[in-house]
């Protein structure tokens, strides 16, 4: 599966990148003088587009972490007692400078990741929506009022903030995961402490500049928002300290399984948005230009590096020839190449590690009975850059190398008989984040909603099973963590309820009858 194929791929040079880079940090405000490698302990910077380093820049250690908490920490202590619609009044400026650097930020995102240009900007423009619902919620944290049975006394609940907000982002979305949580936590009243990715430094860099003006301009306290760029040894101290009462962490399912145990030992929240191994079941009433479409951005899109990347195809008997072949037609004819690139539907791998798992992958699905339909070779590029053409898998049966997530574009293809069978196929892995079904059967479709149906925290119908908008909830169930972020009541994970009991009447008597004298 190592092979590589003879088209080269143009892309364009280090120091170009490295031009761009400049020019989209200053603009958002980043010192570039912290790009100066004379400027402390480093991290590099470095861009998959054309495998090479770009900048270093400075790292924080433990006692950085540490200090950045407990300047969160007081900066809380003034925030929470800010009206929630003066809070909003910060993410509406926020959101206005975001839109105002957009194109800075999708430039960024491109090069750091290696998305092409229509996923960065869309990646940027969730961003922007996430400030325009926030900014909506800071009116609307409302809790109930209840009946009392005790005559005189009213029932109700109250939400308030929690404290600091220890957020921990993956490469793949560098910015728009960040500011999900970051703009809920900001009109709850909490304080945010970021570790991002390594990986994407600089844009998370040009991220914490843009809310750091927004911040100042609007009269926030000094360490509302805190970025440290640290290593994951150094930011263990975010995962213990008692003064983060939540955190927010997204990643492979082994990082979560370390960091939910010691959040939980200290009786701290976690919002953990992990593994996905989704998948769409196609029936034989499915339009299939439609399901096409659907599984082939799902299952391609940004290389393949999306948590809600379709990873399974689970199609019934007698369509599952016709679907094949047409998903290998347009495989076979997928632009890959410079994510800036016209035209250019795929881009590169993360880095030489993400490609050596998506060769094991693909040699044990071969192993397992499998066989490679299309795609799967690299193409030729610079050394350290790594552009594949995705890959379409027939399996035989959901095998243990179809049971895992491998973070690179293969598309295992598998088959049904009936929809209790696909059902049963489709839940039978250990995550549970994304889930879609080809129909025109309301039954069917109705069957993939109920109870029995799809495990998974996003369920959807004749969609694929990336592109989730805002005003609901995102997350997932099993390995996937249980945590939900974004819209719908998503921002109750960042505060505390309190149920409050108020006697206006001249006794004083007790709940359920109770006399006690």
């Amino acid at each position: 599966m190592t092979t590589t194929v003879s088209a080269a791929i143009t892309l364009p040079t280090a120091d170009d990148l490295r031009d761009r880079a400049r020019a989209a940090l200053s603009a958002c405000g980043v010192d570039l003088s912290l790009l100066d490698p004379a400027a402390g302990p480093r991290i590099t910077a470095r861009t998959p587009v054309t495998g090479d380093d770009l900048f270093g820049y400075p790292g924080s250690d433990a006692s950085d972490v540490a200090a950045a908490i407990d300047t969160a920490h007081q900066a809380y202590l003034s925030w929470r007692t800010v009206p929630a619609p003066a809070r909003g009044a910060l993410i509406k400026r926020f959101g206005e400078l975001l839109t105002e650097h957009k194109a800075d930020l999708g430039a960024l995102i491109g090069i750091e990741v290696g998305k092409i240009t229509a996923e960065a900007l869309g990646e940027v423009q969730e961003m922007i929506d996430i400030c325009d619902f926030a900014l909506g919620l800071s009116r609307q944290l409302d809790g109930r009022t209840m009946p009392s049975e005790r005559p005189g006394h009213r029932l109700m609940e109250t939400w308030h903030p929690l404290g600091v907000v220890g957020v921990i982002s993956a490469f793949n979305f560098p910015a728009a995961v960040w500011a999900w949580n970051t703009a809920l936590a900001i009109v709850c009243g909490d304080a945010v402490v970021w570790k991002p990715s390594e990986l994407t430094v600089l844009t998370s860099a040009a991220c914490a500049a843009i809310f750091d003006r927004a911040a100042a301009e609007c009269g926030a306290p000094d360490g509302l928002h805190v970025m440290v760029a640290a290593s994951a040894a150094d930011a263990e101290v975010l995962v213990d300290s008692p003064k983060v009462p939540v955190v927010s962490a997204t990643g492979s399912e082994r990082m979560g399984a370390q960091v939910a145990p010691r959040v939980a030992a200290r009786f701290g929240r976690t919002i953990l948005e992990l593994g996905g191994n989704n998948a769409a079941i196609v029936t034989p009433s499915a339009d299939l230009d439609l399901a096409v479409r659907g599984i082939v951005f799902a299952a391609a899109g940004t290389a393949g590096q999306r948590c809600t990347t379709m990873r399974r195809v689970i199609a019934h008997t007698d369509i599952a020839d016709e679907l094949t072949d047409r998903l290998c037609e347009v495989y076979r004819r997928l632009p890959v190449g410079d994510p800036f690139a016209e035209g250019t539907l795929v881009g590169p791998l993360i880095d030489a590690r993400a490609h050596a798992n998506m060769v094991a992958a693909l040699d044990d699905a071969v192993a397992q009975g499998g066989q490679v339909l299309a795609g799967g070779a690299r193409r030729e590029s610079s050394d350290g850059s790594f552009y594949v053409e995705p890959a379409i898998v027939a399996m035989p049966a959901q095998t243990a190398v179809v049971q895992r997530e491998t973070f690179a574009p293969i598309l295992y293809v598998l088959r049904y008989s009936t929809l209790a069978e696909a059902i049963a196929l489709h839940n039978d892995v250990p995550q549970g984040l994304s889930s879609s079904i080809f129909t025109l059967d309301q039954r069917e479709a109705e069957q993939f909603l109920a109870a029995d149906g799809s495990d998974c925290g996003i369920v959807n119908v004749n969609i694929g099973t990336s592109g989730a908008e805002i005003g609901g909830a995102f997350g997932g169930e099993k390995t996937t963590g249980g945590g939900r972020e974004s819209g719908s009541d998503a921002w109750r994970g960042y505060m505390r309820r309190a149920t409050n009991t108020i006697n206006y009447s001249h006794d004083l008597p007790l709940a359920q009858g109770v006399n006690f004298g």
